[in-house]
């Protein structure tokens, strides 16, 4: 029985048809990673900050497959790339070109000649940082047969170990697909050295059927989704595989007995994507399954935790949150991840105030919805906004928003008490992100609405800082 390898590349589908916030990609990728698929594919870097830093965060996050990112075809972008990705487990750079006439003048806008060059000098490229290299034949059912062939050798002689056949178009039966597969593949010299890949359109909904009928063809790993958008579905191939598996020689590694759970998360995950969070959410991310610190534990255990929650904290912020963990640490038997966020939000990059609120008005009731209308001063200079949303909280957000013009992705946001009573104190940690990284405000009060602007003033206030703006 020979092994066919199941990658996942709904979250590079994801940075193009779905509007996924920060923290949403790193819940999806560890839901993959329960399915255990052998590589999970991300999308490129455009934004180098923003796109390196999920690509590090999702390495971090992902336990079981490889982490496959597509390189540019260019040096600079293979250095950004293996940069953001040489600290996964398991690495792999992709390389894709368009092998069809089409593809090529219309979306490359180079000769075959040129592409070939510029194909083979960046997979050298590549393999100044890994030998884990994937070569991706872009529109290869329409591809011109000579020439394909001679790139497709090209990739493999200069470090290629994966090539894959992407088949765009979608049209072809099964049987027809795995005849030009097997065409192919039988005239390329080494081909016992590579990994043979499919990925299919499901154009006319044959992407399933056609990508188990070219393992016949010698094809040995199928690219998939948990949510598939116009590809193959990786729960469908999952389950073919597990069931007929046998009759083609062949086994696969992804949990069949977590298929219909985890998939069922993924689904509603990603077709509630773009949605504001609210304070029920703070109880997965970062915070699932928490496991509490305690005074015992050492300092790289504390700096591992608060990596976990996401934030990366300069030297000094690190010792002052580490010194505030062991004076909480002392007073009680387990500090929680929820209660080291709020020392971060506490002690961590402390900033003189760029914005202040001066008033705010907030109107709901049980036969109107909520408005709110905030007035602020940015250095003195006076900033007014009016919105309305799903809550209160969701229109003193908005309202904020409207009134510094400027919206950031809020990440999570927690509400707990800190005295019991009618009186009680409540506190609320507000997470906000910018450029993929984490600030965090925190603020106390018996009112907490005042609590919640407090927060995301103060996460603000670190973001306009850390930008200098001030």
């Amino acid at each position: 029985m020979e092994r066919v390898y199941i990658t996942d590349k709904t979250l590079k589908q994801a940075g193009r048809r779905m509007p996924l916030s920060f923290r949403e990609k790193i819940e999806l990728s560890r839901l993959i990673d329960r399915l255990e698929p052998d590589a999970i594919e991300l999308p490129p870097i455009e934004n180098r900050k923003v796109d390196s830093l999920l690509i590090k965060s999702i390495a971090a996050a992902v336990r079981h497959g490889e982490i496959a990112v597509p390189v540019k075809l260019n040096a600079e972008s293979v250095a950004d790339t293996w940069n953001a990705l040489k600290e996964a487990p398991k690495a792999r750079l992709q390389v894709a070109a368009p092998v069809s006439s089409v593809q090529m003048e219309y979306l490359s806008h180079m000769k075959p000649a040129a592409l070939a060059d510029r194909v083979v000098e960046t997979i050298r490229e590549c393999a100044r940082y890994t030998d884990n290299i994937e070569f991706i034949a872009e529109d290869a059912s329409r591809g011109e047969a000579d020439f394909m062939l001679s790139l497709l050798q090209a990739a493999m002689d200069a470090g290629a170990r994966h090539i894959t056949f992407q088949e765009a178009a979608g049209a072809m039966l099964p049987e027809e697909l795995r005849d030009f597969l097997q065409g192919i593949i039988r005239q390329l010299e080494g081909r016992d050295k590579v990994c043979f890949g499919i990925d299919c359109s499901d154009a006319i909904s044959l992407a399933d059927a056609g990508a188990v009928e070219t393992i016949r063809a010698g094809i040995r790993e199928i690219k998939s989704a948990s949510f598939p958008i116009d590809c193959a579905s990786l729960a469908h191939v999952v389950r073919i595989l597990s069931a007929r598996g046998e009759k083609l020689g062949v086994f696969c590694r992804p949990r069949q007995e977590e298929l219909r759970r985890v998939t069922g998360l993924i689904e509603n995950l990603c077709r509630a994507s773009g949605g504001m969070l609210t304070s029920q959410d703070s109880a997965s991310g970062p915070f699932e399954n928490e496991v509490g610190l305690q005074l015992h534990d050492s300092r790289e255990s504390v700096l591992r935790a608060m990596e976990k929650l996401g934030y990366i904290l300069s030297p000094e912020d690190q010792e002052k949150v580490y010194n505030a963990f062991l004076t909480v640490a002392e007073k009680k038997e387990t500090v929680s991840l929820k209660e080291l966020d709020a020392l971060i939000a506490t002690e961590a990059m402390q900033v003189p105030p760029s914005y202040l609120v001066r008033q705010y008005v907030i109107n709901t009731g049980n036969d109107i919805g909520a408005m709110a209308h905030m007035r602020l001063d940015f250095h003195g200079k006076p900033l007014e906004g009016i919105a309305t949303g799903d809550g209160v909280i969701d229109a003193a957000f908005l309202a904020l928003e409207q009134a510094i013009g400027r919206h950031f992705e809020l990440d999570s946001f927690q509400v707990q008490a800190i005295t019991e009573g009618q009186k009680a104190m409540g506190e609320t940690v507000v997470r906000l992100r910018s450029e993929g990284k984490l600030f965090s405000g925190r603020g106390i009060s018996t009112d907490i609405v005042g609590a919640s602007i407090m927060a995301y003033v103060n996460a603000l206030n670190k973001i306009v800082f850390e930008e200098g703006e001030v």
